[in-house]
């Protein structure tokens, strides 16, 4: 009979614990997110910058090539660094885009270290002047196109991955209410130069956001989470295709 007691105290001890894990995981879901996860860089390929700035500032345009081909070690450990690195929760929609500009960067280094074993000089030149391209092609692919609606993302990652999953009105209410602000920079932001041939198409959509954002400040003034749910899908769905005037 005491052996079968501590069967049964064993067994409810572990399955209070595992719901304590449960929920645990459930609630560290739904905190709300860090600072590094809203920051839309990633650090590997800022240190990587510090040898590519050398090659291409310093060596490169003076065929230093004793200095490239010095640099290759350097090279290696920081791409492969890259390679390896984590996108920040609010890059998630730039996925696919790094992953095939990180799988080509793999290909140009071994090219540039193929040129490093080799004696022709030029094939080096050539190899160093495709691997600051590459670098320069994964800075693009992460780099936010426009301030103001990198702000706005900002304030929406928070609520469409945080405060609707976890359906806290108090804090979809706090969020929407913090869109205002970068909402009215945003209507008031210039079309950046490189996307004018789709200044109409950015101005249109960027209307139908804002108008997306006032409807939604609307139905959060309700407690009706369905309506606000679909609101907030409404919103980013908007918010979608402006960036998409972007890319």
């Amino acid at each position: 009979m005491k052996r079968f007691c501590g069967i049964v105290l064993v067994a409810l001890l572990a399955g209070i614990a595992l719901t304590g894990l449960a929920f645990a995981e459930e609630t560290h879901s739904h905190a709300a997110p860090t600072h590094d996860e809203t920051r839309a860089s990633v650090p590997e390929l800022t240190q990587f910058h510090d040898v590519i700035r050398r090659l291409w500032h310093d060596a490169w345009p003076g065929k230093d090539y004793v200095a490239m081909r010095a640099m290759l070690p350097e090279i290696r450990e920081r791409s492969a660094a890259v390679m390896k690195a984590d996108l920040p929760g609010i890059l998630r929609d730039k996925q696919a885009a790094w992953d095939e500009s990180v799988k080509e960067l793999e290909a140009v280094v071994e090219r540039y270290a193929a040129a490093v074993e080799g004696t022709d000089d030029q094939k080096l030149l050539d190899a160093g002047e495709r691997l600051h391209a590459q670098f320069e092609q994964l800075v693009r692919t992460i780099r936010p196109p426009l301030a103001e609606l990198e702000a706005f993302h900002v304030v929406l990652y928070k609520l469409y991955h945080y405060d609707m999953p976890a359906g806290d009105l108090d804090a979809i209410r706090a969020s929407v209410g913090r869109l205002k602000e970068p909402m009215a920079a945003l209507g008031k932001a210039a079309v950046p130069e490189r996307f004018r041939d789709r200044e109409k198409e950015f101005v249109a959509a960027r209307k139908r956001l804002s108008v997306a954002v006032d409807r939604l400040a609307g139905t959060v003034r309700s407690k009706d989470l369905e309506r606000i749910t679909s609101a907030i899908e409404d919103m980013h769905g908007k918010y979608e295709a402006l960036a998409q005037t972007c890319d």
